[in-house]
């Protein structure tokens, strides 16, 4: 694997980093390609999610926390200097496969480190019962992107301020009651940060691709879209009832229906779940269809867990008819 390196030492912002994943994964030739990155008190939220809902916005306006959607699919995630965030870029066009080795190669780095990690069901590496890493992917034609956070440490007043969780998510109130759900690298190594991050390297990668001014020039014309308003606060279209589940193994799902005439007119579908296919087909097959069992069931394609990650055909329209 091929370790990305930028041609100048300069602090970006979050939305540069999503650029250049993206960039990378259009323009650079390789298999296998990875680079570390940190930025200055970010929040990211995952592309189907309403900021309203999952970010504090006046904390994040007064403390001057940055705020960033970004194109995979997933949950709400805070960063800062003290932690580390991960990129990872191949050609593979099986989004699971690819995220399935993504996760055992950190559980394996960390092990090496002497740290006793393990993976959830989902998207988080643990360390005993708490999450240390928590990622998310997506998918572009020939190539598949995850990337994800390593807690080193962090600024808990931040991270607890800056992220509105939802009451099914909130264990209990506080900076206390998160530091009890999360580990911090820096508890379980004597290694420095930047000594970690050789580290990682080291273990992963086996040669650079150096990127040139030009490939930055690139990259800061596709962040203009990440830096988009548009881009940044959704487009969320107008419903007349919304239809909320938590499924095991695909995560928080919002329905938001149009309903006219016991019809469906549009339908969109908000959450911290994955992304391994194309969204909008599937929704659009909806489109016009009587919101009942049967003609939904007519619809859907048998299998719909390629387009949204573990979730079958009949849990999404128990979500529909709720």
């Amino acid at each position: 694997m091929k370790y990305i390196a930028l041609p100048e030492h300069k602090e970006r912002r979050l939305s540069f980093y999503l650029a250049m994943e993206e960039y990378v994964a259009r323009h650079v030739e390789g298999d296998d390609l990875f680079f570390m990155w940190q930025v200055q008190p970010s929040v990211i939220f995952g592309r189907n999610q309403v900021i309203e809902a999952e970010v504090n916005l006046d904390y994040c306006r007064r403390h001057g926390i940055g705020m960033y959607r970004r194109k995979s699919g997933g949950g709400c995630v805070y960063a800062d200097m003290k932690n580390v965030m991960f990129s990872y870029v191949t050609r593979s066009d099986d989004v699971n496969l690819t995220y399935n080795r993504y996760i055992n190669m950190v559980v394996l780095v960390l092990r090496r480190l002497g740290v006793d990690a393990h993976s959830t069901g989902r998207n988080d590496v643990m360390i005993g019962d708490r999450k240390v890493s928590g990622n998310a992917f997506y998918h572009l034609p020939g190539r598949s992107i995850v990337h994800g956070t390593m807690l080193y440490d962090t600024d808990m007043q931040n991270m607890v301020g800056a992220i509105t969780p939802s009451d099914e998510k909130l264990v209990a109130k506080g900076v206390k009651s998160v530091r009890q759900r999360i580990a911090l690298l820096k508890d379980y190594t004597s290694l420095s940060i930047d000594e970690f991050k050789s580290f990682v390297r080291e273990q992963l990668c086996d040669g650079e691709v150096l990127l040139t001014p030009d490939d930055v020039r690139g990259i800061e014309a596709l962040e203009e879209e990440y830096l988009s308003a548009d881009f940044i606060m959704g487009n969320n279209p107008r419903y007349s009832v919304v239809r909320r589940a938590r499924i095991e193994g695909v995560g928080e799902l919002e329905a938001r229906i149009e309903v006219r005439g016991g019809r469906i007119k549009s339908l969109n579908l908000v959450g911290d779940y994955f992304l391994t296919g194309e969204l909008d087909a599937l929704l659009a097959r909806l489109r016009g269809v009587p919101l009942e069992r049967e003609a939904l069931a007519a619809a859907l394609p048998e299998r719909i867990d390629n387009v949204i990650r573990n979730l079958n055909r009949e849990e999404f329209i128990n979500l529909l008819l709720q």
